[in-house]
Order: structure tokens, then C-alpha cells, then sequence
């Protein structure tokens, strides 16, 4: 066999050395630790465990929607329309109405998309490794979980939007969306059966990409080792399950009737007979009376102070 020459040794180092990808322009510290797969991955689970707490409290807030009406200062009010008019007015008078609310949605807002660009950026970085040394997929070696995590977190961020558009915005027609009535929003929403079903995958989905995201999170963070794995599983599987449960028990207990509205709560001056809940013309009609009973009320102060 020949001997290597000085020009193939030459091509060698040269091949050798040649990076696989054209070095990025560093950022200044610490902007350039997002710069590598490592700080990527631990925007990621960081931004994750923020998105988790956020998922874990909005449900046990939802909870609330099974208490049902109350009691408050001698009037009857849905304990969800409460706890709704409470996060609004949280450092009430540091901040004005709502707005730390929206501090708080900005927040995750920004959480999210950086969870998204860290998703994204390294499955392009995945994309962009030497296909020399790749091999083919052992799905053996990843679970369903796993293997669907693209497509879970594409369709969640779409159900995100759909969330908020239909319970937070109330721009999906002819829910009788109004501001503030949280119970009877829900109620009105998930009353369709379809709509119902939405929520019921969707939250699977999420609940599955929570559970291999808890688990790989730990790992992203550091925290990998063979005696602790079985407790990363049962984390992962806990909190996951507990989120599946907890969110996918709204729509089906709205369908069977167990959470309701009743219009005779929202105003108190109807018969109370019980309706799936209070409808446009209604709440109108709500409205005008509560202007009327006002505009009733000067006149008799008025009449008061000329006798």
C-alpha cells in the first residue's frame, strides 16, 4: 500500500478542521450563551417551567368554576366571576386596573415565544450537523411522547389562540361572550359539543407534551442520573396526568351539566328559572334596567332634597 503523500495529508487536516457550519458573530455576555445548543436548551426548560406553573395555577383557578354561586356582601356571585375580577385587580392602586395582569401576559407571552425560537433553532441546528454521522432513528429508544413533540407544541400554540380568542377576547361569534362574566362565558363556550371536543384534544396533546418535557427538562438542567430517572418519570407522569385530568374535566362537566349558569344569579331580578345561561338580549335588558334603577334613584334623591 502507498504510502500517504504531504498533499493528502494536507486535504486531511484541511477536511478535518473545516468547520460544519460558518461560526456566528459572538453577541456580548450573556446573549452569546444562546448562541450555543447548550444555552438553548436551558432557555427552553427554563421558559418550560415557567409555562408549567402558569398551566398548573390557570387550572386550579378553573377549579373554581365548580364551587358555582356564593355568597358576597348579601349578594349571590359565581365564585369564577370573583377570582376573575381578583387577578384584574391585583396591586390595585400600584398599577391601575388589570394592567400587572397584563404585565403577567406579556411575560408568558415572551416566555412562549422564546420556548418556540429555542425549539426551532435547535431542530435546525439538529438539521444543519453532519449527515455523515447520523444514523437511522431507533424509536425503541423514544416513546410517543417523544416522537410527537413538534406536532403537539404546533398544535397547542393554535390552541392557544383559539383560548384566548374564544374565553379572553370573545371574538368567536355566538358565545354571548361579556366582559367579566367568566361562569357563564365558560358555560356558553363549551355548551358546544364540537367546541367541547377541541378542548378535550387539545389538552391531551398539551398533556402529552407536558409529560416529555417535565421529563426532559430535568436533563436540559443538568439533573440526569440513572437513580434519579425513575423520580424524573414520576414527576413528568404526575404532573402531567394531574393537568389532563383537572383540564380536560371542564368541557365534559360543562356537556353533563355538573358546571352551569343560571341567569337568576347574573340578575337578580329574574324568576329563577334556571337557563343554560344569560343571552344577549338579556344581558341588554340587564343593563337597562340597572340604568334605569339608577336614573330612579336620582330622581327620588332629588325629590327628597326639594321636599
Amino acid at each position: 500500500m502507498a504510502a500517504p503523500t504531504a498533499a493528502n495529508k494536507s486535504s486531511s487536516i484541511n477536511s478535518a478542521s473545516r468547520p460544519l457550519r460558518a461560526r456566528k458573530r459572538p453577541l456580548p455576555f450573556p446573549l452569546n450563551l444562546y448562541q450555543t445548543a447548550i444555552g438553548k436548551k436551558w432557555v427552553m426548560a427554563a421558559t418550560g417551567l415557567m409555562l408549567i406553573g402558569f398551566v398548573v395555577s390557570h387550572m386550579a383557578g378553573n377549579l373554581k368554576l365548580y364551587i358555582g354561586a356564593i355568597s358576597e356582601n348579601g349578594e349571590m356571585r359565581y365564585d369564577a366571576d370573583i377570582y376573575g375580577e381578583f387577578l384584574r385587580e391585583i396591586f390595585v392602586p400600584i398599577f391601575p386596573h388589570g394592567v400587572f395582569l397584563w404585565l403577567l401576559r406579556m411575560g408568558l407571552i415572551a416566555a412562549f415565544g422564546l420556548h418556540i425560537h429555542s425549539a426551532y433553532s435547535l431542530t435546525r441546528m439538529n438539521g444543519s450537523s453532519n449527515a455523515a454521522y447520523s444514523s437511522k432513528r431507533d424509536w425503541l429508544a423514544a416513546n410517543f411522547a417523544s416522537r410527537t413533540m413538534r406536532i403537539s407544541g404546533i398544535i397547542v400554540g393554535a390552541y392557544i389562540i383559539f383560548h384566548l380568542a374564544d374565553l379572553t377576547w370573545g371574538w368567536i361569534p355566538g358565545t354571548n361572550w361579556h366582559h367579566g362574566n367568566v361562569q357563564s362565558n365558560v358555560v356558553n363556550s363549551l355548551s358546544n359539543p364540537i367546541v367541547a371536543l377541541v378542548y378535550i384534544v387539545a389538552n391531551t396533546l398539551l398533556a402529552l407534551h407536558l409529560f416529555h418535557g417535565i421529563y426532559s427538562m430535568f436533563q436540559s438542567l443538568g439533573i440526569s442520573n440513572p437513580r434519579y430517572n425513575s423520580l424524573r418519570r414520576n414527576i413528568a407522569t404526575g404532573l402531567a396526568g394531574l393537568i389532563f385530568l383537572g383540564n380536560v374535566s371542564f368541557p365534559i362537566a360543562v356537556l353533563a351539566g355538573v358546571i352551569e349558569c343560571d341567569q337568576a344569579v347574573i340578575d337578580p331580578a329574574a324568576s329563577g328559572e334556571e337557563l343554560t345561561c344569560i343571552s344577549d338580549e338579556a344581558y341588554a335588558e340587564l343593563e337597562g334596567t340597572t340604568e334605569n334603577d339608577g336614573s330612579t334613584d336620582d330622581a327620588d334623591e332629588q325629590t327628597e332634597e326639594e321636599n
